[in-house]
């Protein structure tokens, strides 16, 4: 098992990392989703061993990984840019690592090749790895991490560099690899997409702490913060002012006043912070939110409808550019962040 405790990282005098810790259990997935410059890679890079912290310890089974340099903590490690040796085919590039082991010639050509068909890539063995598709080249990298049968793998922003169709199928491949492989690994990502499909956890960092630290179902029913809300796009964030705690919850917002069931302690006057979900919204005369569209895109099986005043809902039927609409939102969409 994986564990970092209390883990500090300083850059150009800046805190980026601030009291990091949490563990990676066997055969789990956990992805670190964060923005860009949360220090996601910094921490990816103190596992491996490829950076140092100023402070807190990163164990591996109990023991202190401080004085074990990355090329002997058994880590495998896979980047964006793929980090193929170009001069090298396939099984060449696979089977590299393999050398440093106490292997014979048959050993690492048998390992080599059954873990290119873990990842789909038989047939593939003599050609030159420049030859390759993105996603191809990912595929061998990937190869290359899984051969010599690695403690952990440690994959920083893997699909970055990949068009959106080829990212897709490539996530669902590798959540089927990592499954059937065992292997617990540490999924660095800014893309939600990405963290939501792969994750069995998600720690999302923010301002170099964990702020929020769950199961995607769990992080996406109580993202727990308006910034958390905001970065996952799962809905619309509101500032508003508790007007009533009897019985559900009263608050009025610029947009509207709504009334919901909510498990906070609130006082009357107390500001608050809103996430309204903009699913299951119907238009309604009578509704509790009134607005003028600006835009309707249609978004697979429905319309995105968004308001002027920068909300947005999802309605079965668009509305036209300009028409002021009233809309029902349901208790069940409204959740107090604060």
């Amino acid at each position: 098992m994986l564990e970092l405790t209390d883990i500090h990282k300083t850059y150009e005098g800046t805190p980026l990392l601030r009291g990091i810790s949490f563990t990676v259990a066997a055969s789990e997935t956990v992805c670190l989703l964060g923005a860009s410059g949360s220090g996601k890679s910094t921490l990816l890079r103190i596992i491996a061993g490829l950076e140092q912290a100023e402070q807190g310890r990163v164990y591996w089974d109990g023991q202190d990984l401080a004085s074990i340099p990355a090329y002997r903590r058994g880590f495998g490690l896979v980047f964006q840019e793929y980090a193929l040796f170009p001069h090298m085919n396939v099984i060449e590039n696979v089977a590299f690592g393999l050398k440093m082991l106490d292997l014979s010639d048959q050993e690492i050509s048998d390992r080599a090749t059954n873990v290119l068909a873990k990842v789909n890539l038989i047939g593939f063995q003599r050609r030159r790895v420049t030859d390759l598709s993105g996603g191809e080249q990912q595929r061998v990298a990937l190869a290359r991490a899984l051969a010599p049968n690695p403690h952990l793998l440690l994959f920083d922003e893997p699909l970055g560099a990949l068009d959106r169709s080829l990212r897709e199928q490539l996530m669902q491949e590798l959540r089927a690899i990592l499954h059937a492989s065992g292997v617990p690994a540490v999924y660095v990502t800014h893309d939600q997409e990405e963290a939501f499909t792969l994750a069995d956890r998600i720690l999302l960092l923010h301002e170099g702490k964990i702020i929020r630290a769950g199961s995607p179902a769990e992080i996406w029913e109580e993202p727990g913060s308006a910034w958390a809300a905001h970065f996952l796009e799962i809905g619309n964030i509101l500032q508003g002012v508790v007007k009533s705690t009897m019985g559900p919850v009263q608050v009025e917002t610029p947009a509207g006043v709504f009334n919901f069931s909510c498990g906070h302690l609130h006082k009357v006057g107390e500001k608050v912070e809103l996430l309204v979900r903009p699913q299951g919204v119907v238009r309604n005369a009578h509704g509790n939110l009134h607005g003028v569209v600006s835009d309707a895109i249609f978004h697979q099986d429905r319309f995105k409808v968004t308001l002027e005043n920068g909300l947005y809902f999802y309605l079965d039927m668009a509305p036209k550019i300009g028409e002021g609409i009233a809309l029902e939102i349901s208790p069940a969409a409204v959740q107090c962040l604060s």
